[in-house]
């Protein structure tokens, strides 16, 4: 759609698009048969795709047939810059998380994401009230809580609780303004 009105376009659907996963899947079902059709263990969503292989040899092997399938049959480019080889020792990245051989953990720069996200939410000088506050972070919490439960994570978990916690006395003390204010609060929670 453009300017209110059906546009044909000749690039495909957006990056990031709402659409895109869907499409994505629809499109590499091809891809998907023929690699199991080959005899590949391969996990995909969208157009992430991870193929486990024993060895570095069948590694590489795999490598070249899925480029072969994704270029020549299916027109798609590989990216040459996310495209590798690793080992589990090693962890391999994927859709947020670190999988290793026994574990797997959140990539650090979705924490930092969190992180942003929390303190646009959490700003000391904005004006809205702390029950509000907390009313718009707990969807962000929650999503992320749910999205990286498959991790192993709890220490990860309690640090940025507790950074988030620290987050929120602060901005309660910056609308208190006067420590008189603070010390009737304590003094009615029996401190």
């Amino acid at each position: 759609m453009a300017d209110g009105g059906w546009r044909e376009s000749e690039s495909g659907s957006p990056q990031g698009g709402v659409i895109s996963p869907l499409i994505a899947n629809i499109y590499l079902d091809t891809f998907d048969q023929e690699m199991k059709r080959r005899g590949h263990r391969i996990v995909r969503y969208a157009d992430d795709i991870v193929i486990l292989k024993k060895s570095k040899s069948a590694a590489e092997n795999a490598l070249n047939q899925a480029r072969g399938i994704l270029e020549k049959d299916l027109h798609l480019t590989v990216n040459r810059e996310k495209t590798r080889l690793l080992h589990a020792r090693e962890g391999i990245p994927y859709l947020g998380v670190i999988i290793r051989l026994t574990t797997t953990s959140i990539q650090p720069k979705r924490l930092l994401r969190l992180k942003d996200e929390v303190k646009a939410i959490t700003r000391r000088n904005s004006p809205v009230n702390l029950q509000q506050v907390i009313r718009d972070l707990n969807p962000t919490i929650r999503g992320f809580a749910n999205y990286f439960r498959i991790a192993t994570c709890r220490g990860a978990f309690t640090s940025q609780l507790q950074w988030i916690c620290r987050r929120l006395r602060a901005k309660q003390l910056k609308h208190w303004k006067k420590p008189a204010k603070l010390h009737r609060r304590l003094r009615q929670l029996g401190y």
